[in-house]
């Protein structure tokens, strides 16, 4: 029998490492002006995400594309679900003016799942890209994408694009998938990250979550089986509850624990691993793209 994420555990109290400043300097203040007068769209800002300051600060932001609505209902995730609304075609001029007006170095570009479109949006994705690349040629691009059901046709769009990094998210260990991703599959993603690199994108990178009432054990053979399928950076941060009706956190992850599993990661190969409380899928992006 499958074990599913407990909803009756209160963890403690918030401990202090997860304690964020409010972003700082120059450069945060120029963009967070730039964002609100144009009123751009950045993952940064309505995610609040706690590392803005310092990704900002490196010249680093967020975005994302197909609309604010997910066709899916994952457990953890604090976006919209429901019926999108249609796509928006002007959306990749946007974003690249978006990224021209506050002078990204590098740009990470998200978006919800789209089951809704033939494409699942992969069409809009490259198109997205190629606009960046116009507007922007001195930009690296960073593509954290969803599975596309694992349709081959659709990633390869992705491909042809050639963005420095693609990422997909595990998310989670095998165990707690199918409550944490409702709609999305372990292998399926394992899958999709291995189809990257066997056709020839550079960099592959992926995330996990802790804190969701996964094992040690677990953790490590999720490790294992992203460096089995060639992922070449991970990302390892806390999970926290967006509302009350999403999963409730089951633990906070100690910082000697978060350290323990980036030495496992790089001792397994990986060439970046990002393992801490705070720690997000586009943190320090810019460096992994070397």
């Amino acid at each position: 029998m499958e074990t599913k994420v407990a909803s009756n555990i209160l963890p403690e109290r918030k401990p202090k490492w997860l304690r964020v400043k409010l972003p700082t300097g120059k450069k945060y203040t120029e963009l967070r002006s730039l964002v609100d007068k144009y009123k751009l769209n950045t993952i940064c800002t309505s995610g609040s995400c706690p590392n803005m300051g310092e990704c900002w600060g490196e010249g680093t932001a967020t975005f994302m594309i197909l609309g604010n609505i997910c066709t899916r209902s994952c457990g953890f995730c604090g976006v919209k679900t429901g019926r999108p609304e249609s796509v928006d075609w002007d959306e990749p001029e946007k974003v690249a003016r978006s990224i021209k007006l506050m002078h990204i170095k590098h740009a990470v570009l998200t978006s919800v799942d789209r089951d809704d479109l033939k494409d699942m949006g992969s069409i809009m994705w490259a198109e997205t890209v190629n606009a960046v690349r116009r507007m922007n040629p001195e930009t690296t691009l960073e593509t954290l994408i969803p599975d596309f059901q694992g349709v081959e046709k659709h990633i390869d769009r992705i491909i042809e694009v050639a963005p420095e990094v693609v990422s997909h998210n595990i998310e989670t260990v095998r165990r707690l998938t199918r409550d944490v991703r409702i709609q999305a599959q372990y292998d399926r993603s394992l899958g999709v990250l291995k189809y990257l690199k066997a056709q020839g994108q550079r960099r592959t990178k992926s995330g996990i979550m802790l804190g969701l009432g996964e094992k040690r054990d677990e953790v490590i053979q999720t490790l294992h089986d992203l460096k089995d399928n060639d992922v070449d950076i991970v990302t390892i941060g806390q999970y926290l509850q967006p509302s009350k009706k999403h999963l409730p956190v089951q633990n906070f992850i100690n910082p000697d624990q978060f350290k323990e599993y980036e030495e496992i990661g790089l001792e397994l190969g990986f060439r970046h691993v990002e393992s801490s409380a705070l720690v997000r899928s586009s943190y320090r992006a810019q460096k992994h793209i070397n």
